[in-house]
């Protein structure tokens, strides 16, 4: 890693006072008022972030649509697979068990910054609708992919990356899976909505077949969100740890987050579609044979990067171990 210091401060062996030469501390009056002003700063533009971001979502109607009882029980429905593995992402943290309030203002805040993917997909998406089928697969790796998975990590980035219970790389991964469930959530309300009429049907049959599975169809979109933003989110921790090199380790994250969701966008419908040509299955049945294949591919990458950080700490912490208590090395012999 390289010197971090001035070429003063790294020669000087005298204990000189190197303040405004070398090195700088807050002393003065304008010291300590350049300092609330840069932290009034970032917090004001994180305040603004999230204050904009909960006005859109009042604006689309997100919070009216939850309020219905029947797209609320769909969509706790419709997010379980997702949670799942969320829960075993984290369960996966052999360093610390995160913190619930971080977990929870991570998903929290992925459903508000959510709003901003489903606004700028919303006003560029006619830009490509000349090219068809083509247009389509550039939209999905030009807008989709990187708007989306760089609104996921926004919400890891605004509270939890900054706060130093988040302490270990792994814990990037945690919460990008987290907030990758927000944004599940947040996504599958919307569709839901759009879908089922739940003012003209009992709730009953609304949870069995609304929409023509609706709920069913987006149980199998949340797992991929989670995948995509827990990769991007590993590089987030990588970041925060190597920040000499945070700028393209985040680039890094998001690219590879991105590619695997617009591949998945760009390859669901002919998959399914040629999976039900060959086994005869219907469009619901092809569809979900073709997420786990897509999703076990890559869910087993992501776990393994989980599972080699998980050997090398327990690795590394059983060097340690040996090392401070000869007689366990001994024994163990």
């Amino acid at each position: 890693m390289p010197d971090r210091t001035d070429p003063i401060e790294s020669a000087d062996d005298a204990g000189r006072d190197l303040y405004d030469v070398a090195t700088w501390e807050p002393r003065t009056l304008l010291d300590r008022a350049a300092v609330t002003g840069y932290w009034t700063l970032t917090t004001g533009t994180k305040a603004f972030v999230i204050v904009l971001a909960a006005a859109i979502l009042l604006g689309i109607g997100a919070l009216g649509a939850f309020a219905d009882p029947v797209i609320r029980v769909l969509t706790v429905l419709s997010i379980v697979p997702a949670a799942a593995l969320a829960g075993y992402v984290r369960a996966s943290d052999v360093t610390t068990t995160e913190p619930l309030s971080l977990l929870v203002a991570t998903f929290l805040l992925a459903v508000l910054t959510a709003t901003f993917a489903a606004v700028l997909n919303s006003a560029v998406t006619s830009l490509f609708g000349p090219f068809a089928g083509l247009g389509q697969v550039v939209f999905f790796f030009i807008v989709v992919g990187p708007v989306e998975e760089t609104v996921k990590l926004l919400a890891v980035r605004l509270y939890a990356y900054t706060d130093v219970r988040f302490d270990a790389v792994i814990d990037g991964a945690v919460y990008g899976a987290i907030a990758g469930l927000g944004f599940a959530t947040i996504e599958n309300l919307l569709y839901i909505s759009r879908s089922v009429d739940a003012v003209e049907m009992g709730i009953s049959l609304a949870i069995l077949g609304a929409g023509d599975g609706i709920a069913a169809v987006r149980a199998f979109a949340g797992p991929g969100h989670v995948i995509y933003s827990a990769f991007a989110g590993y590089y987030l921790g990588l970041a925060k740890f190597n920040p000499e090199h945070r700028g393209p380790l985040v680039l890094k994250g998001i690219a590879i987050a991105a590619v695997i969701h617009a591949t998945y966008n760009s390859t669901v419908g002919i998959g399914s579609g040629l999976i039900g040509a060959v086994t005869g299955l219907g469009s619901f049945p092809s569809l979900v044979v073709y997420v786990l294949i897509f999703d076990g591919i890559f869910g087993f990458v992501l776990l393994r990067k989980i599972w080699r950080y998980r050997e090398t700490y327990r690795a590394v912490h059983a060097e340690i171990d040996a090392e401070t208590d000869p007689e366990l090395t001994e024994f163990e012999e």
